[in-house]
C-alpha cells in the first residue's frame, strides 16, 4: 500500500513508519518542519515536511502524494509537557478534518490514532460504545478527532477507523517516559524516582500496536468509523511492573515507593477492553510484558549511539 504516515518523526510514528517498510509498503514519512526526526535517522523512506496547523497546506500536499492509506498519527497534548491548547486543536482537530477532505477526494483510507484517555477515570475496561468521559484538553480534542472521523465516515463515506490507543512502550519512545527510564535504569543496576506502587496501566508492545494499524486499513469493517481499544486487556500496577523488571534484569534491591510525585491522571483502574478489535481486526496484543522489556533493553544495547539522548 502507498501510505501516508503523519507524525512519523514521532515515537509510534517512526516504528510504523519501520514496521510498514518491513512487510513491503511505500510508506511517505510527515514530519514537521520545525521537527528533530531523529528517530528516522538513516532510514531509508521518503519523506514530506508537513505543517499540520495549515490545513490548506496539509490537503494539498496530501492530493499531490496522493496515498492509499492515512495513518493519523501526528498529536500535541499526549504528553504533560504539552500544554498548548491551540496546538491541540490545530493538530488533533482541525488538521484531522483537512486529513478527512482530502480522503474524500482521494477515495483513501484514514486510521486515527485515538487514545484511551477519551474514556476518561473509569472504573472497568470500557467498551468503544459506551458514553467518553474526557477529562482534559488533549482528550476533548482526542473525542472531537475520533467524532470527525466517524461524521465522515457516516455522511461521506470516507473509510475510516479510529484505534484507541492504551500505553503503548518501546524502542524509539521518548526519553522522559516510564518505560525507557525504567529499562535503562534497570539496565544499569537500580530503579528510577517512582510514584505510588498502585499506580495502573495497561501496556501495549509498539510492534502489535503497529500491526493493529496495518490490520484496520486492511479488515473489511463491520460499522462505518469504527473505533478499537487497542489494549491487551491485562492491568498492571506499578508494584507489578517492577517485580517483572526484576525478573527480567536480575535485580534483588527494593524500590523506593513515593521517591516521585503523582500525576494528575494516576490512577489505580486503566485496562482496555479489545475484545472489538479481536473480533473485527483478528488483532490481539501478543507480546507478554517480561518479554517487551527484554526487547527493550536489546534495543537498548544494540543502539549506543542514543546513551546520549536517553542519559
Amino acid at each position: 500500500m502507498r501510505a501516508l504516515v503523519t507524525g512519523a518523526g514521532g515515537f509510534l510514528g517512526a516504528n510504523l513508519v519501520r514496521h510498514l517498510l518491513q512487510a513491503g509498503h511505500e510508506p511517505t514519512a510527515a514530519v514537521r518542519p520545525d521537527g528533530d526526526p531523529w528517530r528516522l535517522t538513516g532510514l531509508d523512506v521518503s519523506r514530506l515536511e508537513l505543517d499540520l496547523s495549515d490545513p490548506e497546506a496539509t490537503e494539498r500536499a496530501v492530493g499531490e502524494l496522493r496515498p492509499e492509506v492515512i495513518f493519523h498519527l501526528a498529536a500535541h497534548g499526549a504528553y504533560s509537557w504539552q500544554r498548548d491548547l491551540d496546538r491541540m486543536l490545530a493538530v488533533n482537530v482541525r488538521a484531522t478534518e483537512a486529513l478527512l477532505a482530502a480522503a474524500r477526494q482521494l477515495d483513501a483510507t484514514l486510521i486515527n490514532a485515538g487514545s484511551s484517555s477519551e474514556y476518561g477515570y473509569q472504573d472497568h475496561p470500557p467498551g468503544e460504545d459506551e458514553p467518553v468521559k474526557p477529562n482534559s484538553y488533549y482528550a476533548i480534542t482526542k473525542v472531537a478527532a475520533t467524532h470527525l472521523c466517524q461524521l465522515a465516515a457516516t455522511t461521506d463515506g470516507v473509510r475510516t477507523a479510529t484505534l484507541r490507543l492504551y500505553s503503548v512502550y518501546g524502542p524509539w519512545e521518548d526519553p522522559r517516559r516510564l518505560m525507557p527510564v525504567l529499562v535503562r535504569h534497570c539496565r544499569a543496576g537500580g530503579w528510577p524516582p517512582l510514584v505510588g506502587p498502585d499506580t495502573a496501566r495497561d501496556f501495549v508492545w509498539v510492534g502489535d500496536a503497529c500491526e493493529a494499524f496495518v490490520r484496520a486499513a486492511r479488515a473489511e469493517l463491520p460499522h462505518p468509523g469504527g473505533v478499537f481499544n487497542i489494549a491487551s486487556g491485562t492491568q498492571t500496577t506499578l508494584r507489578e511492573l517492577v517485580d517483572t523488571a526484576a525478573r527480567v534484569f536480575g535485580l534483588d534491591r527494593e524500590p523506593q515507593w513515593g521517591t516521585m510525585a503523582q500525576r494528575a491522571w494516576d490512577t489505580s483502574v486503566w485496562i482496555g477492553d479489545p475484545g472489538a478489535a479481536s473480533a473485527d481486526l483478528g488483532w490481539r496484543a501478543e507480546t507478554e510484558l517480561a518479554d517487551g522489556l527484554r526487547r527493550f533493553g536489546a534495543w537498548f544495547a544494540g543502539h549506543p549511539e542514543l546513551e546520549d539522548r536517553y542519559a
